[in-house]
C-alpha cells in the first residue's frame, strides 16, 4: 500500500517511523511509557489532547519532544484570565518609534506550517478563548487580517490545572468532545526512575534535553494520509462491532447491564453517554493501536487500552455526582467493560 509520493513508503515504513518516534520521546520523558504510547495513537489518528497531571510531571517536556521529532513548528501559549482570543491572533505593542505595531501572534505567526499548539492551563482561559479554539479544533482554521488561515497539519493539546478553582472556567461539553483523548500523566512511582529525575543532571535543563531527541523522525506533513491509510488498511469484524456498540450501550445505560457502583443511584448517574463522534474516535484509536502492534485487525484489547482516555470524558453525570467524578467514571468504564461480554 502506497501512501505518499515516495513509492518506498508503505504502511510497515511509516510503523518503524512510530517507534523511533516513542524511542526517541522516551530519552527525554522517562517512566511514562503507556502515555507516550497514547500520544503516539493520537498522532497517527490526528486527533487533539487534553493532557492532565500535577505541575511538573513533563506534560510540556513530553510535548515539545513530540514536536521536535514529528518536525514542524511548535507554538505554547499560558491560559490567563485576562487571555481574550485576539491574544492568539495578534500581539499589538508600541514599537521603539513610540508608534503602535501590530504583529502575528502564536496562532498565524507560522502560518500552515504549525505542528502543534499547546494551550498551557487551558480552564484559565475565559469562554470566548474556547470559543475561538473549538473552531480551531473542528474546522482547522481561524479567520483574521480579512483572510482566512488554513493549519492542514495541526494538532492541539491542552492542559488543565485540577488543583485551583479560582479563577477558572470549565471547558463546555462541546470542547471536551472536540479531544481526542484526555490522557492523564500520573507522577511517577519506580524509585529508581524518581532518583534519576532528582539527581541526573540532564534532566535539569529541559532545553538541553529535547535537543537529544533526534529530530522530524516523521515528516508531519505526510501524518493525514497515512492516518488515513491506517483507518482504511486495519479491520474491525462484525462481531467486534457488535461488541463497541454494547461497549457504548453500557456507559450510556449501566443499569441495563446490571452495572451498580457503592453510593450511587444508577437510574439517574448519566445525563449523558458518550456521543457518535466519541465512539468514532475509539474505533480510530484502536486501530491506530492495532497497527502500533503489528496487526491489520482489531481485537477487544485495543479497545481496552484506550476505552477510558477516550471515553470518560465524554459521559457527562448528574450533577450530584460531578464531585466524585473522577472515581465514579472511573469505576464506571472498568465496570462497562466487565459487564460487556468479550467475543
Amino acid at each position: 500500500m502506497l501512501l505518499t509520493r515516495d513509492a518506498d513508503t508503505t504502511l510497515a515504513d511509516w510503523q518503524q517511523r512510530a517507534r523511533a518516534l516513542e524511542h526517541e520521546v522516551s530519552k527525554a520523558v522517562i517512566g511514562q511509557d503507556r502515555v507516550i504510547r497514547l500520544v503516539t495513537i493520537a498522532v497517527f489518528a490526528r486527533g487533539h489532547v487534553l493532557l492532565e497531571g500535577d505541575v511538573g510531571v513533563g506534560k510540556t517536556t513530553l510535548l515539545r519532544a513530540v514536536a521536535r521529532a514529528i518536525g514542524g513548528l511548535f507554538e505554547r501559549i499560558e491560559g490567563t484570565i485576562d487571555l481574550m482570543p485576539t491574544d492568539l491572533i495578534y500581539h499589538a505593542h508600541l514599537g521603539e518609534d513610540g508608534k503602535p505595531r501590530v504583529e502575528p501572534g502564536p496562532l498565524i505567526r507560522h502560518g500552515g506550517d504549525l505542528s502543534i499548539f499547546f494551550f498551557n492551563e487551558i480552564n484559565r482561559a475565559r469562554p470566548q478563548v474556547h470559543s475561538l479554539l473549538l473552531r480551531l479544533m473542528a474546522e482547522g482554521s481561524v479567520t483574521a487580517f480579512g483572510r482566512e488561515y488554513r493549519f492542514p497539519h495541526l494538532q492541539v493539546f491542552a492542559d488543565r490545572n485540577r488543583v485551583e478553582r479560582e479563577e477558572t472556567f470549565e471547558l463546555p461539553a462541546a470542547a471536551r468532545d472536540r479531544f481526542f483523548m484526555e490522557i492523564e500523566v500520573p507522577a511517577p512511582v519506580n524509585p529508581e526512575i524518581r532518583r534519576q529525575l532528582a539527581f541526573d543532571p540532564r534532566f535539569h535543563d529541559i532545553d538541553a534535553l529535547i535537543s537529544r531527541v533526534r529530530g522530524e523522525i516523521v515528516d508531519h506533513s505526510a501524518l493525514a494520509t497515512v492516518a488515513r491509510a491506517i483507518q482504511v488498511g486495519v479491520r474491525a469484524s462484525e462481531v467486534l462491532q457488535t461488541y463497541i456498540t454494547s461497549l457504548w450501550a453500557a456507559v450510556r445505560t449501566p443499569q441495563e447491564f446490571g452495572i451498580e457502583i457503592d453510593g450511587v443511584d444508577m437510574e439517574r448517574l448519566v445525563l449523558g453517554g458518550a456521543s457518535p463522534r466519541g465512539v468514532s474516535f475509539l474505533v480510530r484509536a484502536a486501530r491506530v493501536r492495532a497497527w502500533l502492534e503489528g496487526r491489520d485487525m482489531v481485537v477487544p484489547e485495543d479497545l481496552r487500552e484506550v476505552f477510558f482516555e477516550v471515553m470518560a470524558h465524554r459521559i457527562f453525570l448528574d450533577p450530584v455526582y460531578e464531585l466524585r467524578r473522577d472515581r465514579i467514571v472511573r469505576e464506571l468504564c472498568k465496570a462497562a467493560i466487565d459487564a460487556v461480554a468479550v467475543p
